[in-house]
């Protein structure tokens, strides 16, 4: 997964949209477009998209202390990443909105199913204590699921601005080749 010096600079600026779109919807809890965006790029760039969300994570630990509540994120999100490359990359159009949708929301819903394994681990907790802590948090996950299927109408139109963009990209890096060329 070599880079080159434009996929440096893209991933790092998807990568903190990413951090700086968590942040700007703190406000609002368990809503925001992290699963959206994980799902976009990861659609657009498959592996590649580990680069903005590994980002993302250590933005997230760099700015808001690397804590145990940061622990989970190294695979959370990571999860999401996986479910969406075991997609067939050929989705047709009119299931796209229904399958991303669901994805995104199921995610959010299963957030602290996710989550607590660790939080069991780091915190000594039984099973019994786990699943008790997971049931605490069902109206979190419930706020977190619902939002998540709001959002999601985003996916789409994300995706294609990043086609867009990278497709633009392909078009003009010849011509730009050939304007070098010219000038030497």
């Amino acid at each position: 997964m070599k880079l080159t010096t434009r996929e440096v600079t893209v991933f790092a600026m998807l990568g903190a949209l990413m951090w700086a779109s968590k942040i700007i919807m703190e406000l609002l809890p368990n809503i925001h477009l992290i699963g959206v965006l994980t799902i976009a790029y990861t659609v657009v760039y498959r592996k590649k998209a580990l680069y903005p969300l590994c980002l993302f994570i250590l933005l997230t630990g760099l700015l808001g202390g690397f804590a145990t509540w940061w622990i989970p994120y190294l695979y959370v999100w990571t999860v999401l990443w996986g479910a969406v490359m075991l997609l067939p990359k050929k989705i047709p159009a009119k299931f796209m909105p229904v399958i991303y949708t669901l994805l995104c929301g199921a995610h959010g819903f299963l957030y602290g199913v996710i989550y607590a394994p660790v939080n069991a681990l780091l915190y000594g907790m039984s099973f019994d204590g786990m699943i008790a802590w997971i049931v605490a948090g069902l109206p979190f996950d419930m706020i977190h699921g619902v939002s998540n299927l709001i959002c999601s109408v985003l996916i789409l139109p994300i995706i294609k601005v990043l086609t867009m963009m990278e497709r633009q990209v392909v078009k003009t890096a010849p011509i730009i080749s050939n304007c070098s060329a010219d000038t030497k």
